[in-house]
């Protein structure tokens, strides 16, 4: 099977079995003979959500973790700081979903309201849950600070809940089980929410999740999600176990497979054939199966060949060197990089020639070549990758347009280079010459 440079496959599993759920069984065998389909909705709770001053991406990592368990999620709700709004939408949530999931409103202030607009829909009672009262005690004690009486409000939780402790801040999160709904309520800053969904809630909601679900991530690059769905589409039509899902990232896409059943072997030797088809039909386009990132794959390829880079950027102004530093180690390959945003950069540091930017420009093949050898003879490495372009929103003339940009990779004597033209924004430029470079790196030298 290929895969990512140096990574195996790791499948992500999340495997449990339902128990005293009788009811959901019954409702889901209805309409999938017998197959456990459960659905969420998520709700947001925050004024300063609506007046766009912070953006929701908690709802993304849980629509993210939901899609893994294999639970539907057909509705998200942003709604401010009003109890009555709250619970109106909290009665329609419980009126059509199985699994009630909100973020925010568990704090001190009067206006975190979430724990008890909850309790009084589902009639639960309030109780104070002395162990989190105690680690709010010593977290204001640690920090040298006075506890003030509105911050035992945090402690003060649905009496008989699974308590989600808070060791990313100070308000705990929980769940519980009423009326048939499945209730689990967690904090609002991404920096407490993300770890405690995927510490916590995540865990709690295996058991919801109907035997064994397994997916496998395709990562690809070089072709875009209309054309990778159009190449899958025949597979997608008739595959129902596993399922094949496309979706796009900025500059890539891939494509989630995920199988379910009663153990995790049975899922593996379920999706063995179907992913080995979809690499067939994808080709070379696939970087990797279950990998992080094309620099990950770029830099683990790198290490295990002993190989050294150096890169000199123009338009991208350090992107590439920024996302190949973003990865643990990787001064085992990379060397350095110039930013050689102006002419004077290009030919003094990188010996790019004056004859080559008076005729052909500094946006050529030529100049994009001459930076990639340029900065490998510079710094010593093995590899010498060179960017040159015009990422806009100005710059752009006639012959040379807004979006268009020439990466360039030397190795062993040899240039690899790609023309590149983008007319979706200076960020996505940017963006997607440096994933340009590093495919090419990925496709030439690997």
């Amino acid at each position: 099977r290929r895969r990512g440079a140096g990574s195996g496959i790791k499948a992500r599993q999340s495997c449990a079995f339902i128990e005293n759920h009788m009811a959901v069984r019954a409702r889901a065998a209805d309409t999938h003979e017998g197959e456990i389909t459960l659905n969420a909705e998520l709700i947001a709770v925050g004024t300063e959500i609506l007046l766009g001053d912070i953006v929701n991406t908690d709802a993304q990592l849980i629509s993210q973790g939901l899609s893994e368990l294999g639970i539907n999620v057909f509705y998200q709700t942003v709604v401010g700081d009003n109890p009555a709004r709250l619970e109106r939408v909290v009665r329609e949530a419980k009126d059509r979903a199985d699994i009630i999931i909100t973020t925010g409103g568990l704090g001190p202030t009067l206006d975190d309201l979430t724990k008890e607009t909850l309790a009084t829909v589902f009639g639960k009672k309030m109780a104070l849950h002395q162990p989190s009262l105690d680690r709010l005690t010593e977290f204001f004690n640690k920090i040298g600070r006075e506890m003030t009486k509105n911050n035992e409000k945090q402690a003060w939780l649905p009496e008989g809940c699974t308590v989600f402790t808070n060791l990313w801040g100070t308000a705990p999160g929980c769940a519980f089980e009423a009326d048939g709904k499945h209730v689990l309520m967690l904090p609002g800053p991404p920096r407490e929410c993300n770890p405690m969904w995927k510490e916590c809630a995540m865990p709690y909601l295996y058991k919801l999740a109907g035997g064994c679900i397994v997916s496998r991530n395709i990562r690809v690059f070089g072709l875009g999600e209309s054309n990778m769905e159009n190449i899958l589409h025949d597979m997608m039509e008739k595959s129902a176990n596993p399922t094949i899902a496309p979706y796009a990232r900025t500059s890539e896409c891939f494509a989630r497979v995920t199988a379910k059943a009663d153990t995790p072997a049975e899922c593996e030797k379920m999706l063995d054939p179907v992913v080995d088809e979809i690499l067939k039909l994808l080709g070379d386009d696939v970087y990797g199966v279950d990998v992080d990132s094309l620099e990950q794959v770029v830099g683990d390829g790198l290490r295990e060949r002993k190989l050294t880079l150096a890169v000199a950027e123009s338009c991208t102004g350090g992107l590439l060197s920024k996302r190949l530093t973003d990865i643990p180690g990787a001064s085992d390959y990379y060397l350095g990089g110039v930013c050689s945003y102006s002419n004077s950069v290009k030919e003094k540091v990188l010996g790019v020639k004056k004859e080559t930017l008076d005729t052909v420009g500094a946006v050529s093949p030529e100049t994009a070549e001459q930076m990639a050898v340029g900065v490998a003879n510079a710094l010593g490495s093995d590899i010498g990758v060179g960017i040159t372009g015009i990422a806009g929103p100005g710059g752009g003339t006639e012959d040379k347009p807004t979006g268009l940009v020439y990466i360039s990779v030397w190795y062993d004597g040899k240039f690899f280079t790609r023309k590149m033209q983008s007319s979706l924004g200076r960020d996505r430029v940017r963006m997607q010459a440096a994933s340009t470079a590093l495919d090419l790196i990925r496709r030439h030298i690997f």
